[in-house]
């Protein structure tokens, strides 16, 4: 047997057992497909958090299993309700979340807007997965299509936290993407990057020299390339966004550096002539890392020890790392996946999520 083959059956034999694991996380008395976070999450006492739960594993297990990975009834159901949770401006909010509990910025204006777009993208995403063309409600996004509007938002973006700015711009593009007559505030986002891309890195965000400000950079980055991938449009400087990732260790790390690396790493193989037998040795020894990672029960972990919250609710839920959770274990499979899907094309099915964010995989040029 060929390392390629042991390989493959390893991908194989991870993806039947994370299947089986997302099963197990079905929450009791709920309609089918309402899943818990983890084995740790008490539904009782956090009921808002049946809604990441669901969507993140809504998501892994069409990543794994296609569209049909449910039967049209339970989908149509499923879609329904996660659809309870939007307001009527468009908004999805997490049940729970009060102004007391929740941090990401200092104005809670910002706060709220960060976790509510971020929850708001994700959910749409597990809806389009179950139900294609369901309308999405983004009433609360249309002001940002005015260009005057945008300006001033982009004013405020601190990138001292690349990171943070990072999701906030990529989940208000998926928005304007989604909407009609974008292109005026598109031409103004692109220009903002343009203005204030690195060229030295190909990354956006300050204090690019120090260890720790470079690796936020270019997970924050990582987002923003996702709208230069949607619109075809160049990305400059690509070629230094991939030395830097080549630099990195294959060893695994957190669910998100780990995605963010890889994602780099698949996409500029795709676009860019440079260094492409170096991005596939990374990504192979990356993908073995990564399947050494499942846990007994089929699921992943996050990161090994301390504590896992609900991005932005601080005061929380929280629980244990080290744990498979429906978030880790989707985000370990988008890593897996895109892997595979580079290395051997064709050889399965993949079915990468359509809308810019975490697990979009552009379409082969």
């Amino acid at each position: 047997m060929t390392e390629t083959d042991r390989l493959q059956e390893s991908v194989a034999l991870a993806r039947m057992r994370t299947l089986d694991w997302l099963d197990t996380m079905q929450a009791p008395g709920a309609p089918a497909g309402v899943t818990l976070a983890s084995a740790a999450h008490d539904p009782q006492a956090w009921p808002g958090m049946l809604l990441p739960g669901t969507y993140n594993a809504v998501m892994c297990r069409v990543l794994l299993d296609g569209e049909g990975a449910c039967d049209a009834a339970t989908a149509s159901t499923l879609a329904d309700w996660l659809l309870s949770f939007r307001r009527p401006d468009g908004i999805v909010r997490i049940p729970g979340m009060a102004d007391a509990d929740v941090f990401k910025k200092p104005d809670p204006v910002e706060t709220w807007r960060y976790i509510d777009f971020h929850v708001t993208n994700y959910t749409l995403g597990a809806i389009d997965a179950l139900r294609p063309g369901t309308p999405a409600v983004l009433d609360f996004a249309r002001p940002f299509r005015d260009v005057t509007t945008l300006k001033a938002w982009l004013c405020d973006r601190d990138l001292r936290d690349p990171w943070q700015e990072g999701n906030n711009i990529v989940n208000l593009g998926s928005f304007l993407l989604a909407m009609d007559d974008h292109a005026p505030a598109m031409a103004a986002l692109f220009a903002w990057h343009d203005r204030l891309q690195e060229p030295a890195t190909g990354f956006w965000g300050v204090n690019q020299t120090d260890p720790t400000g470079i690796l936020h950079a270019m997970a924050g980055s990582m987002h923003n390339f996702h709208l230069y991938y949607a619109t075809s449009r160049g990305l400059p400087y690509q070629d230094r966004a991939v030395d830097y990732a080549l630099s990195q260790p294959t060893e695994a790390s957190s669910a998100c550096i780990d995605v963010d690396l890889i994602d780099l790493l698949v996409h500029a193989h795709d676009l860019i002539d440079h260094r492409r037998p170096e991005i596939v040795a990374w990504l192979r020894a990356k993908l073995a890392a990564l399947l050494a990672l499942q846990q007994e029960d089929g699921g992943f972990y996050d990161e090994a020890t301390g504590v896992r919250r609900q991005d932005g609710w601080v005061r929380g839920y929280s629980e244990p790392q080290g744990l498979s959770n429906s978030f880790a274990t989707w985000f370990r499979w988008i890593g897996i996946a895109m892997i595979a899907d580079l290395l051997w094309p064709g050889w399965h099915a993949w079915s990468f999520r359509r809308g810019v964010g975490i697990g979009y995989r552009m379409p082969r040029p």
